[in-house]
């Protein structure tokens, strides 16, 4: 049996019984009249609790704009998007901003660390703005997991591109929120800095019990995740479960193919 599964084959499984993030219909349109891009073309995705879900598929295929409308970055045109039992449409201001200071963690690829501030004070800022007391205990547990301890006292600058996405990826788990998201976490790093990021976003899953999901572009990215959802034009069009970077590459092989036939 293949290891793919087309997406309207697959069944109810633990994604959708315990899914610490759903969506439901979800549409997003850039755009009027000739200039319209329809970006999200009908979703409905589960994100299981304590899983690594990887999400790719070709550029332009609205990956990253399913990330930031999960993420509630962003506002869907129609459907319904939900997040730790919290549906997001509808919410006001304040109690969005809530939902995202608490329930998400969102790493950026650009890394979006404040160059004034230090390590230790990048990772705590969402706490610090929020005037909610840092669990020291789980603070060290993440510093130690990335190995940040000898670098807490260095600002942005002093920082390798590996080592500020290390931070990056502290700050998002500093807080315990339910779900993180990664928008291409390894796309400005080396080889060996990705290695590190992956294999503590890994950690963070079966050590931790961290819900993550990332986009990549990276097979061998996807290899690190539970499960990998394909996207095409708008659309989930194929999963897999426990992907290999060699599988992940041979299913992507076959997006470029049906992209020169047509």
């Amino acid at each position: 049996m293949d290891e793919s599964t087309t997406a309207a084959s697959v069944p109810a499984t633990q994604e959708a019984t315990d899914a610490v993030a759903s969506a439901r219909g979800l549409v997003k349109v850039y755009g009027r009249g000739e200039a319209e891009v329809r970006a999200l073309d009908g979703v409905d995705v589960d994100f299981g609790r304590g899983r690594f879900t990887a999400i790719l598929g070709p550029s332009g295929s609205g990956k990253s704009t399913l990330m930031h409308c999960m993420a509630a970055l962003d506002t869907p045109t129609s459907g319904s998007v939900v997040i730790d039992g919290v549906e997001v449409a509808g919410l006001r201001d304040k109690a969005l901003t809530r939902l995202r200071r608490d329930r998400v963690g969102f790493v950026f690829q650009s890394f979006n660390l404040v160059p004034t501030l230090t390590a230790r004070e990048n990772i705590t800022l969402p706490m610090d703005i929020a005037g909610t007391k840092v669990d020291q205990a789980w603070f060290d547990t993440v510093v130690d997991t990335v190995g940040l301890r000898d670098r807490l006292s260095h600002r942005p600058s002093e920082l390798s591109g590996g080592q500020q996405q290390r931070v990056a990826c502290a700050r998002a788990l500093a807080s315990r929120p339910a779900i993180v998201f990664a928008d291409e976490p390894t796309g400005n790093l080396d080889s060996r800095a990705s290695a590190e990021i992956l294999g503590f976003l890994r950690r963070s899953v079966d050590e931790f019990g961290q819900s993550i999901v990332i986009v990549t572009h990276d097979p061998v990215a996807a290899g690190y995740a539970d499960r990998a959802l394909f996207l095409a034009d708008g659309r989930i069009v194929d999963e897999m479960q426990q992907p290999t970077a060699e599988a992940v590459l041979d299913r992507m092989k076959g997006f470029d193919a049906v992209g020169r036939r047509s």
